[in-house]
């Protein structure tokens, strides 16, 4: 209570000690929710249920509307300085059923593109901004998603920079490798969208996680000694590519489609060291 204002009471749980031998853990994920495209029901069945754990994967904001046939409505155009971010974290949160689920259980929490900008791509915007507007609308960005989310003040924060990828312990049951993959990707090569592919997506050196968070997590992958790993991470894995009407191949270049070396080089890694059931 502060003042005449009294808080929903919330429930949590401590996170088992990573030497314990834990055999049962009942986890929940959501990810890309525009408030505009419905209602968070699903929200609802989720605090009923009483997780362990809710992981949120990315867009728990969107910068601005998107499609055709809105339910309800963002307040104002998109969104650019830090009270702008600051006032749609409001309105999603506004919600009763993401209010219920924040409260029923302990989330852990990522970032993707829209809780700044759609596809921007580590200190790239989507659009006509210079790369100084763009660092000081991240900047911004990720301040309020800081100061919305259940997240701690990473440790090493420097700049435009904000480093969130962790990796926590459930027990012997599960290691969890929370990732990162917008603030240190390369740009969306053959100029986003779905693609035919061009030389630049055929670099092997291209990145979506980049050189120091592709090291920890690899490294992390192969020293693991929990029966489970989870990669909580923002960008579908599996293969979306398709056909244009001409026969040609399509690549999805947001995506992991769009990083296909890095992808391969994930895939057999987890092989090669023989990572417990990722």
């Amino acid at each position: 209570q502060v003042g005449n204002v009294t808080s929903p009471i919330g429930r949590t749980k401590t996170a088992p000690a990573a030497s314990a031998r834990n055999e049962n853990f009942r986890l929940a994920f959501a990810s890309c929710q525009q408030y505009e495209h419905g209602y968070f029901t699903a929200y609802k069945h989720m605090a009923d249920e009483e997780f362990d754990l809710i992981i949120h994967l990315g867009d728990y904001i969107y910068e601005r509307s998107w499609g055709n046939n809105l339910v309800r409505n963002h307040e104002g155009p998109e969104i650019i300085t830090l009270q702008d971010y600051r006032n749609r974290y409001n309105t999603y949160k506004s919600d009763p059923d993401i209010r219920a689920a924040h409260a029923s259980a302990p989330w852990v929490v990522t970032w993707d593109d829209h809780e700044v900008d759609n596809n921007y791509a580590g200190e790239i915007a989507e659009d006509e901004q210079t790369p100084e507007q763009f660092l000081r609308r991240r900047v911004d960005a990720y301040q309020a998603y800081y100061e919305f989310m259940p997240i701690r003040l990473p440790v090493g924060r420097e700049g435009p920079d904000m480093p969130i990828h962790r990796r926590l312990r459930f027990g012997n049951l599960m290691e969890m490798h929370v990732l990162d993959t917008r603030q240190y990707r390369n740009d969306q090569a053959c100029g986003d969208g779905r693609k035919i592919s061009c030389d630049e997506h055929q670099d092997p050196m291209r990145s979506a996680l980049g050189q120091a968070q592709k090291n920890w997590l690899l490294d992390g992958l192969a020293t693991t000694e929990a029966t489970w790993n989870v990669l909580a991470q923002q960008i579908m894995m599996a293969s979306l590519r398709g056909v244009s009407g001409a026969g040609e191949r399509l690549w999805p270049m947001d995506i992991w489609d769009g990083y296909p070396y890095e992808r391969q080089q994930l895939l057999e890694h987890l092989d090669t060291v023989s990572t417990p059931n990722p």
